[in-house]
């Protein structure tokens, strides 16, 4: 009876946690907000009330809102304000001309066009007072109004409204507890009230804020909070449907791995063996570049030192394993080849450093000590 209770919990719980989910991925993936956008409420009211005297008052207007990706440009400019302009033109009654409201996403990608033809003909429309036009570009660059030529420049209103990520760390762990609070409408409601729990719980231990509080220091990019709760919610299952703070500190760690310390992982230990004598090259000449030609001399050097004949490789297949890092952008060539540049001599350098190379090695699966012990030493073997 005892078994048959928990299969039929287990298959509830199963049900419940597709649902789950699925509302979760659509918000975290599609970022459908949930709750108020925190730290702009000033910035866009002064924009709700700009693209307000557009849509009723039919004044023409333009305006660039500039911020970080992550800081709410698009979302809050189009899920906020463009239900606020429906409304608006309702209540408008405008019978003379309809207003016109144009949203341009990435905007100083439309400052690299040829002469700005658009950009010159939107802004020139803004101030006929023919037709109720509002231009307003989103984009990250500070630097927006210097990509402008003279004649656009000239007009636009100059209208900034800049969105710096500015709340604080209590506002962002609300955020955190709103993006995964299920909704009151989700259908089994003893199974909302019991995540809904588990979610303030999380919110609460000491564990989870720091996990928030480092990645809140990292970003205050939404998405980035987004991709650590997708890593989480991947980790439940009916046999245990709810979020537990270890799902959020390995969520953590997945999300901080450096991907270039991954690809080492996968190496073979005479590429292993490479990057270790390169690494040494870094030190003896203070990361100035260097040839194929002086990583196999320094590769010797430890053969010789260790006399082990199982490192002991032909140079054309150290070649061929230099060119396969090559490959994988560990390391880059420093200068074009010409026709009468040997490969062996073509200048490279390194892109990891020493700290990616000594934590990759402490992952690294089965790794000789010979060869370890000749990463940690540090000067080359003479």
């Amino acid at each position: 009876m005892s078994s048959r209770k928990s299969k039929n919990s287990n298959l509830k719980h199963g049900e419940c946690i597709s649902q789950v989910q699925r509302i979760l991925r659509e918000r975290f993936c599609h970022q459908i907000p949930k709750g108020n956008l925190f730290g702009v409420q000033a910035q866009y009211k002064h924009l709700i009330e700009l693209l307000k005297r557009t849509a009723i008052h039919g004044e023409s207007n333009s305006a660039l809102i500039i911020g970080p990706r992550g800081s709410g440009k698009t979302m809050g400019t189009f899920a906020e304000n463009l239900s606020f302009l429906l409304e608006a033109l309702k209540k408008g009654d405008r019978t003379t001309s309809c207003p016109v409201i144009f949203i341009l996403d990435e905007f100083d990608l439309f400052a690299h066009h040829k002469n700005q033809t658009l950009l010159y003909n939107l802004f020139d429309i803004s101030q006929s007072a023919q037709t109720p036009v509002a231009v307003i570009g989103l984009t990250c660059r500070l630097d927006i109004l210097e990509l402008l030529e003279k004649r656009v420049k000239s007009r636009f209103s100059h209208r900034q409204i800049h969105l710096m990520n500015s709340f604080s760390f209590s506002q962002y762990l609300k955020i955190f507890k709103e993006q995964l609070t299920l909704p009151e409408e989700f259908p089994d409601k003893h199974f909302t009230e019991k995540w809904n729990e588990t979610v303030q719980g999380l919110s609460e231990d000491k564990n989870v804020k720091d996990v928030l509080l480092k990645h809140f220091h990292a970003s205050k990019d939404l998405r980035s909070l987004h991709m650590l709760l997708m890593l989480a919610l991947s980790h439940i299952t009916s046999s245990r449907p709810f979020i537990i703070p270890t799902d959020l500190i390995e969520a953590n760690h997945l999300c901080s791995m450096d991907s270039k310390a991954n690809i080492v992982h996968g190496l073979s230990v005479l590429e292993i063996c490479l990057l270790i004598a390169m690494k040494h090259l870094n030190d003896i000449y203070q990361d100035e570049p260097f040839n194929f030609q002086m990583v196999y001399n320094e590769f010797q050097k430890f053969i010789q030192r260790k006399a082990h004949s199982v490192y002991n490789f032909e140079k054309p297949v150290v070649m061929k394993a230099f060119e396969h890092l090559q490959q994988l952008e560990l390391v880059k060539v420093m200068e074009r080849t010409s026709v009468n540049t040997q490969r062996e001599y073509q200048l490279v350098k390194l892109l990891l450093d020493n700290n990616q190379i000594m934590d990759a090695l402490q992952k690294y699966p089965n790794c000789p000590t010979d060869v370890r012990q000749w990463a940690a030493s540090s000067l080359s073997w003479l």
